[in-house]
């Protein structure tokens, strides 16, 4: 049948009729499956999995120096793979939505953050390193709900900052306070639990979002003056305790400083020396093995990279990474409208001060926080974070695409 015949047919009546306006719909069906594979930016997508996936090798590397000789060597292998799967399936799952719509469901997902840090506090809350930070659940697994914070913050102030009038160039103030009370609530919840390294980055994500809304530039000045007024007065007060203090400062002066933050520093940098040009090999280094960096599959996974796959392996680690932001940016200036250019914005300030501070902390140049490296670290909630901030960009993404 011609393409003249075919357009005949289904704008005829009867069976005919029926029958073109089924192969139509039919079409209409995988014509969309297409269009949403063509605009997802496979520059984003194919380096974060490459990380993931390059990632089970060195925690495979490094938890085998944390388990018994009567441990399963594959214990942690196994989870991490479990872990990235299911975040790929949320990136997917968020991906799929159209961001328009999840203003809608933005107050149902941040009233749920906000009970699931609060739920830390319960019989089933859990301390790791001094943060009272995670819940318990069945089957050994834990799951730290700050993580989910994060992805709650970034729509919750998009939300708000969004709301302004057509005619209007910037937020309107009230906005902006609402949205700078909105993203307190979690930070301060957060710090209550001494995970000073989550707060530090939803504040980075807070300060971002509300510069990059046009905010007046008094709101800029008051958070920067606001932030060192924080800091000096929990300093003072006892409310940082001594531990989290030496964290953000032994980097200062790492010879000078002793006790456990210094050590693992000092650990850290020895240990991605040690990798010269090419590295020990998989399995082969003597910090990694021998167990010297703690946590070291996740908070310092990178020192194990560096270590068993050298500056070459850290390298293109560190270069994968960069093409995930630098992708993260462009979807954030291409966006169509302000909610998702605030969403894929906040996404950014997220995973590039979260990267920046891993790095920097594993190489000396950052306080030692315990924030994961995306995409890269051992960890079931934040890996999940990670890759569900990435589905928001592709969404992002693929919706203004959609509009063009």
């Amino acid at each position: 049948m011609s393409q003249n015949d075919s357009l005949t047919s289904m704008s005829g009546g009867g069976p005919a009729a029926s029958g073109g306006q089924g192969h139509r719909f039919l079409g209409g069906h995988a014509e969309g499956r297409l269009s949403y594979w063509r605009r997802v930016d496979w520059w984003l997508v194919v380096p974060a999995l490459l990380l993931s996936a390059g990632s089970t090798v060195f925690v495979w590397s490094a938890s085998r120096a944390d388990l018994a000789p009567e441990d399963d060597p594959q214990y942690f292998l196994v989870r991490h793979v479990i872990n990235i799967t299911i975040g790929i399936g949320l990136a997917f799952i968020v991906s799929r939505f159209n961001f328009r719509l999840l203003r809608a469901y933005t107050p149902v997902v941040y009233v749920l953050s906000i009970v699931g840090i609060l739920a830390v506090y319960s019989p089933l809350g859990l301390s790791i390193a001094g943060a009272r930070a995670w819940i318990s659940l069945p089957g050994g697994f834990t799951i730290q709900p700050s993580e989910f914070a994060k992805v709650a913050l970034v729509l919750g102030m998009a939300l708000i900052l969004a709301e302004k009038l057509d005619a209007e160039s910037e937020p309107r103030d009230r906005d902006v306070f609402w949205a700078l009370v909105l993203a307190a609530v979690p930070i301060g919840l957060v710090l209550l639990q001494n995970d000073t390294g989550t707060a530090l980055v939803m504040s980075v994500i807070a300060f971002t979002m509300v510069a990059v809304s046009g905010a007046r530039r008094r709101w800029i000045i008051g958070l920067i003056a606001g932030g060192v007024l924080a800091a000096f007065v929990a300093i003072q007060l006892g409310i940082l305790r001594d531990y989290q203090i030496l964290r953000l400062t032994s980097f200062l002066d790492p010879e000078g400083e002793s006790g456990a933050a210094a050590y693992n520093g000092i650990q850290a940098r020895i240990a991605i020396g040690n990798g010269g040009m090419f590295g020990r090999g998989l399995f082969e280094g003597p910090q990694t093995q021998g167990n010297f960096v703690p946590v070291n599959e996740s908070d310092f996974i990178f020192t194990v990279i560096g270590e068993e796959a050298g500056f070459l392996g850290a390298l293109i680690c560190i270069g994968l990474l960069g093409l995930v932001l630098w992708r993260g940016l462009r979807i954030a200036m291409n966006a169509d409208d302000l909610f998702g250019r605030l969403v894929a914005t906040g996404v950014l300030a997220w995973l590039a001060f979260q990267t920046f501070e891993n790095l920097g902390m594993a190489m000396g140049i950052m306080p030692i926080t315990g924030v994961p490296l995306p995409f890269v670290s051992y960890g079931g909630t934040s890996m999940f974070a990670s890759w569900i901030a990435l589905g928001l960009l592709v969404n992002v993404k693929v919706h203004t695409d959609s509009n063009a």
